[in-house]
């Protein structure tokens, strides 16, 4: 089994695939319905509430945004700390070095969801 990608479920397909495509710095492929993101592991699909409750009606009942975190592996997280606080984010913890070794800091996307990035030592 191989994990190949995760599926952001929307209100706003075309704000949160600008806001990944500028985090992310990756081009996507899309429409107001439905993005795709390609990064170096697993891809982003990003979707639209109304399309998924149009292919399974009700499967969004008790769903909600903003209830996962994103991990992203990043060369220098101080570098991208810079880059991203450029871009006006949220975020939530600054970069920090944890006891483990792994430097990391995290941000929320437009959605609520934490986006973690991380540079393993």
């Amino acid at each position: 089994m191989e994990f190949i990608g995760i599926c952001l479920i929307t209100k706003d397909v075309l704000a949160l695939t600008e806001f990944y495509k500028k985090i992310l710095v990756v081009e996507a492929e899309g429409n107001e319905v439905h993005a795709e993101l390609k990064t170096d592991g697993a891809n982003i699909a990003i979707y639209s509430l109304e399309g998924m409750e149009g292919m399974a009606p009700n499967s969004m009942n008790g769903a909600g945004n903003g209830s996962i975190t994103l991990s992203f592996k990043v060369k220098d997280a101080d570098e991208e700390y810079a880059r991203i606080k450029a871009l006006g984010v949220e975020f939530i913890m600054l970069p920090t070095t944890h006891p483990w070794g792994a430097r990391s800091f995290w941000f929320r996307d437009p959605d609520g969801n934490i986006v973690n990035f991380v540079c393993l030592k």
